[in-house]
């Protein structure tokens, strides 16, 4: 009958290398070791040790026990802590976001998971719909939107604003509507409404609607958008998290506007779930870290 005490008590002795000390170790006899001993190779009906009166070595089948006895009490550590919603650095998070925000949260993430190995993160980018369905069906603990769900059993709060960047080719050197109606719009799927946003606060006099500016093109990924633009397509409103993160950043350029305007992100959870403490602690941290690279202060600075 499989039994952990005995996994535990020979990888115990493994460590120590002695009877005496893996028994004061576990507070148990030494007798009380050797039986536990004797029952694991009773169970695995393979010898475990090459005893050499005092002291012993590994059989084959010790040493392959042991790898198995240390994976196993790791994994047992690592479910035990998985089910604790308390705990602020281990567990598992399972969340979803649009491309514009992962290309920046989800390297964040991945640093975040390398001080805290506990942690282990599912992380899937797709778009606001899918993401909605996902938290809906239980495969996803938190999804971050960019627009509002009202949904009876979904939970919609907002988390945070990233400013939107009017971004042309580095050689452009238009300043007004006109200009960019000659240069040409490079669409994606949040595109037009992040431009009409943008456009319509900072051109007021001459900005009627996207449907006069010329299409250059689309792309569901919104990271290649700025490969478009910089080979002179055309240009396009993006979150500045999706410049700051562009490989082409340097071949772009982010056209000054007097009007700020943000694109705004939501959580959505499932109402019947109350979402673990290492999540709210993540998010905060990432959000502040945002807000510091952008303004200079953190809310806990505040």
């Amino acid at each position: 009958m499989f039994n952990a005490l005995y996994f535990r008590t020979f990888m115990t002795l493994v460590e120590t290398g002695s009877f005496t000390q893996t028994a004061r170790r576990l507070e148990m006899t030494q007798p009380g070791v050797s039986q536990h001993i004797r029952k694991l190779e009773q169970y695995l009906q393979k010898p475990l040790l090459n005893r050499h009166g005092r002291r012993f070595t590994l059989t084959e089948a010790g040493r392959r026990t042991y790898d198995y006895a240390v994976r196993l009490f790791a994994e047992h550590e690592y479910f035990c802590h998985s089910l604790d919603d308390e705990s602020l650095d281990s567990g598992e998070c399972r969340l979803a976001s649009p491309g514009s925000v992962g290309l920046m949260f989800y390297p964040f993430i991945l640093g975040y998971q390398q001080m805290h190995t506990g942690l282990t993160v599912n992380y899937s980018f797709a778009f606001n719909s899918e993401i909605v369905a996902d938290v809906l069906a239980g495969r996803h603990d938190l999804g971050i939107i960019t627009e509002p769900v009202r949904h009876p059993e979904l939970n919609c709060d907002l988390w945070h604003q990233e400013p939107l960047c009017l971004v042309v080719p580095a050689d452009f050197t238009g300043t007004g509507w006109t200009d960019l109606l000659a240069l040409g719009f490079v669409n994606y799927s949040d595109g037009l409404q992040h431009a009409t946003q943008l456009l319509r606060a900072n051109f007021p006099d001459e900005f009627r609607s996207m449907s006069r500016c010329p299409r250059q093109g689309y792309t569901n990924e919104v990271s290649m958008v700025m490969d478009a633009v910089a080979r002179g397509l055309g240009f396009s409103v993006v979150s500045r998290l999706v410049l700051e993160t562009s490989p082409w950043q340097r071949q772009v350029k982010e056209l000054s506007l007097p009007q700020v305007v943000h694109e705004t992100l939501y959580l959505v959870t499932h109402s019947s779930t109350e979402l673990p403490r290492r999540y709210r602690r993540l998010l905060d941290e990432f959000r502040d870290q945002r807000r510091h690279d952008l303004y200079g202060y953190s809310e806990t600075a505040e």
